[in-house]
C-alpha cells in the first residue's frame, strides 16, 4: 500500500465557530470539513465547524465528543493508494434529537460568531414534492414544527426558529447553503423556508425574503456508508482503528454560488470554485454522475452487481452508461462543448471503476423518488419535447418500478419516504400494465405529461417485462446497436 498521512495543522481552539452544519454524516465529514480544515490551516479565522445530526446516529456524535472531534478520512485512489488526512475543523458536534440537544443546536444558530449554516440532510429531509419542489405543509413533521416552533423536529423548522430568534435579538442573519443534490438548492430552500414562516409570521417570512442569502452549490465526492469490512480494511492499510474515520475518493469538487452577505472563508484559495451562477455545474453533474448512479442502482442489481465498481467490470455497462450520458444527457446541457462532456463523461468512468470504494448499488437506490425527478425526468422532458432518444432513461425507470415491486413482494423496506403510498398501489398479484399504471400516476413523482403518455407506458411495460425474463445486456445491446 502507497500511504501518504497528512497530519492536521490547526488547534480548534484558535477559531471559534462560524459555520453550524447539520446532517453530520460520512459526506460532510470527507466534503465540507476537508475543504474548512484547509482553509483553516492556511488562513486561519473563526471558521470552525459546529456540526448536528438533528434525527438519527447519537452514536456518531458521542464517538466524535469522545475523540476530542479529531477525525480521519482516508482518500483511495485505488486499493493500493491512499491519502489519509487528520481533520480538526469540526470544533463542536451536537445531537439535536432530544429537548436539550436541539436548544443547544439552536443556541449555536443564533450565536452572533455564526455566519453560515451547511446542510446535507438528503433530498427527502426539504419536505419538498419531487414532482413541483412544493412545500408538503402536511407532512407530520413539519405540522408538529408549525404547532411548536420553537421545538423544531426539521431542518425548515430549525432554520425559521433560528432566524426567528436572530431578528428578534437585532442580529444580522446567517447565510444558508444547502449542499444536497438538488437543482437550484438554494432557491428551493430559500422558498421552502419563507412558506413555512408564512404560516407562522408574514412579517417575519417577508423579512426572511428580504435579508436572508440563499446561495445554490454544487458538491461531488463519492463517500460510500461505511462498513464492517470497511472498517477492517482500513485498519488493515493505515493502521486506524476508529468508528469516526471514513474513506472516499481522491476527486472532490465544490462549486458555490458567491453571495455570503456576512463573510465566508477564503474557500476558492483550497479549490472551492466560486461562482455567480453554479446551475450548469449542478446540472451537468445530477444529470451525468447522478443519473448514471440511479441507472446502475435499479439496473446493477439485475445483473447479480452489488456495487459500482463491480457494474464497471462489464463492458456492456461502460457502454450502457457512455450511451446515456452523451445521447441522452449531453443534448440537454447546451453549456458546456461537446469536448467537455466528453472528458467529463470519461472521467466518471473512471470514477466509478475505482475498486476501492465498494459503493454499495442498494445504497444509492434510496429515496428514489425523491431522486428521479431531478436525475432523469426533467431530462426525459426535455428530450421527449425535441423528439430525441429517451430510450435509456426508460429502462431506468422500468428498473426503479421492478426494484419497487420486488421490495413490496418480499416484504422489505423500500427506504423512501412515499413507501407507503407507492406500496398500497401494488397487489399481490399485478401485471405489467397494471404495475407500470399504478406506479406512473404517482403525481408526486411523474409529471402530467408522462402520467398521460400511452405510447411512454407501453414502451414501459416493455421493458419491466424483458427485465424480469431476460438477461440485462440484451436490454443494453439494443439501445446501444
Amino acid at each position: 500500500m502507497n500511504l501518504t498521512m497528512e497530519k492536521s495543522q490547526i488547534s480548534p481552539a484558535d477559531h471559534a465557530a462560524g459555520i453550524v452544519h447539520i446532517g453530520l454524516g460520512a459526506f460532510h465529514r470527507a466534503h465540507q470539513a476537508v475543504y474548512v480544515e484547509n482553509t483553516l490551516a492556511k488562513f486561519g479565522g473563526d471558521w470552525a465547524i459546529v456540526s448536528a445530526n438533528i434525527r438519527s446516529n447519537v452514536a456518531l456524535v458521542n464517538q466524535l465528543n469522545e475523540a476530542g472531534n479529531s477525525f480521519h478520512v482516508v482518500e483511495y485512489a485505488n486499493k493500493e493508494c491512499a491519502t489519509v488526512r487528520e481533520i480538526k475543523a469540526i470544533k463542536e458536534a451536537i445531537f439535536a434529537g432530544d429537548e436539550s440537544g436541539k436548544q443547544q443546536l439552536i443556541q449555536r444558530l443564533v450565536d452572533t460568531h455564526t455566519k453560515v449554516v451547511t446542510m446535507t440532510v438528503t433530498e427527502k429531509g426539504y419536505f419538498l414534492f419531487p414532482a413541483t419542489g412544493e412545500l408538503q405543509l402536511d407532512h407530520p413533521d413539519l405540522q408538529h414544527d408549525l404547532k411548536d416552533p420553537s421545538n423544531p423536529k426539521t431542518v425548515i423548522g430549525l432554520l425559521t426558529q433560528s432566524l426567528k430568534l436572530r431578528r428578534e435579538q437585532s442580529l444580522e442573519p446567517f447565510t444558508v447553503l444547502c449542499c444536497d443534490n438538488m437543482p437550484h438548492n438554494g432557491q428551493r430552500v430559500r422558498k421552502a423556508v419563507v412558506d413555512f414562516a408564512k404560516t407562522l409570521d408574514t412579517s417575519l417570512a417577508e423579512w426572511i425574503a428580504q435579508h436572508v442569502a440563499f446561495p445554490s452549490s454544487m458538491v461531488d465526492r463519492i463517500v460510500p456508508a461505511m462498513s464492517e469490512t470497511d472498517f477492517a480494511s482500513i485498519k488493515q492499510d493505515t493502521g486506524i482503528d476508529s468508528p469516526t474515520v471514513v474513506k472516499c475518493e481522491q476527486f472532490s469538487q465544490w462549486v458555490v454560488e458567491d453571495h455570503f452577505p456576512q463573510g465566508r472563508p477564503q474557500w476558492e484559495a483550497c479549490g472551492v470554485q466560486m461562482v455567480a451562477d453554479v446551475s450548469a455545474y449542478e446540472m451537468m453533474k445530477l444529470r451525468m454522475l447522478n443519473g448514471s448512479h440511479s441507472l446502475l442502482a435499479y439496473l446493477g442489481p439485475l445483473a447479480g452487481f452489488e456495487t459500482v465498481a463491480d457494474a464497471l467490470q462489464d463492458d456492456n455497462v461502460e457502454a450502457f452508461l457512455r450511451y446515456y450520458m452523451m445521447f441522452e444527457v449531453a443534448p440537454t446541457l447546451p453549456s458546456f462543448e461537446h469536448q467537455e462532456l466528453e472528458e467529463y463523461c470519461s472521467a466518471l468512468i473512471a470514477r466509478f471503476k475505482n475498486d476501492s470504494l465498494q459503493h454499495r448499488l442498494l445504497q444509492i437506490a434510496m429515496d428514489g423518488s425523491q431522486k428521479l425527478p431531478q436525475r432523469w425526468l426533467q431530462t426525459w422532458e426535455e428530450l421527449n419535447k425535441s423528439e430525441q432518444s429517451t430510450a435509456a432513461i426508460e429502462l431506468g425507470m422500468a428498473g426503479w418500478m421492478l426494484h419497487v415491486v420486488r421490495q413490496f413482494e418480499s416484504g422489505n423496506s423500500l427506504n423512501d419516504p412515499l413507501q407507503d403510498a407507492l406500496y398500497s398501489m401494488l397487489s399481490p398479484a399485478h401485471t405489467a400494465t397494471e404495475v407500470v399504471s399504478a406506479l406512473l400516476s404517482q403525481s408526486d413523482v411523474f409529471p402530467m405529461q408522462m402520467q398521460s403518455d400511452d405510447a411512454l407506458k407501453g414502451r414501459l411495460e416493455k421493458h419491466f417485462m424483458a427485465l424480469q425474463t431476460s438477461p440485462l445486456e440484451s436490454s443494453f445491446s439494443s439501445l446501444i446497436a
